[in-house]
């Protein structure tokens, strides 16, 4: 009896043990990327985990088209027009928000349950965190990252960071990330020039960039497009993006 005690306790105290370590290895992680999200606020990222992911699909697959196309571009770099379009297409209450809006989850939600298409809810403070970060497969679990870490990411960087980071980042084709990348591709000149149509144009793309080309825009694109450049009139022009803190 005794025996069977010592080996009880004996196995609760690994389990135990075990437990202790695995809380204290996952508060490490936490806190390390929590410091790394912290120092890029400063520091510009040399890569993210969709240009990762997309770099490795590539070369597993032995795809020969492949072309990876990134360059990196401060703020004053990039046309005002570019910043203010993706606001207008993703997330026009950017300004506003803590890193949800709460009025487009609810829409989002209202449409999943009366069997409409949504172009779902996600900010782009929840992008920006989703492409550095995370993958895009749908789970409890990515979404429960991307939430805590949204929240880091909005306690800790400027509006106008997350922007900066956004527009440097995002996928606008197939190899192509960031603005200036794109510009260069589609326009064939730097992104400080880009128009607002251009500018409009290349935010159509954000939501399915492999589906829509840039380069063979559809009529639907064409509309959207028109439509973009509409609401970046509405939201009062380049004013919108120049003042963000």
């Amino acid at each position: 009896m005794r025996q069977r005690r010592r080996k009880v306790n004996k196995r609760s105290s690994l389990i135990a043990r075990g437990l202790r370590g695995l809380l204290k290895g996952l508060s490490i992680f936490v806190v390390g990327i929590c410091g790394v999200v912290v120092a890029l606020r400063w520091i510009d990222p040399p890569t993210s985990a969709f240009m990762l992911r997309d770099r490795v699909s590539a070369f597993v697959a032995d795809d020969r088209s492949y072309e990876f196309r990134q360059e990196w571009r401060d703020w004053d770099e990039i046309s005002l027009n570019a910043a203010l379009a993706v606001v207008a297409a993703e997330d026009q209450q950017f300004s506003h928000h803590h890193g949800f809006d709460f009025k487009q989850i609810d829409k989002a939600l209202d449409d999943r349950r009366q069997g409409k298409r949504s172009r779902g809810a996600s900010t782009i403070s929840q992008q920006v965190v989703k492409n550095l970060f995370l993958w895009p497969a749908q789970s409890w679990l990515r979404k429960g990252a991307e939430a805590a870490l949204t929240i880091v990411v909005e306690a800790t960087w400027p509006k106008q960071r997350i922007l900066e980071i956004y527009l440097n980042i995002a996928e606008f084709g197939k190899g192509t990330f960031g603005v200036e990348a794109a510009s260069q591709r589609f326009f064939r000149k730097n992104a400080a020039g880009l128009s607002p149509a251009e500018a409009a144009l290349l935010a159509t793309a954000l939501p399915s960039p492999r589906r829509f080309k840039v380069n063979a825009a559809t009529p639907y694109m064409k509309q959207r497009q028109a439509w973009v450049e509409r609401q970046m009139r509405l939201l009062g022009g380049t004013a919108y993006v120049s003042n963000l803190d």
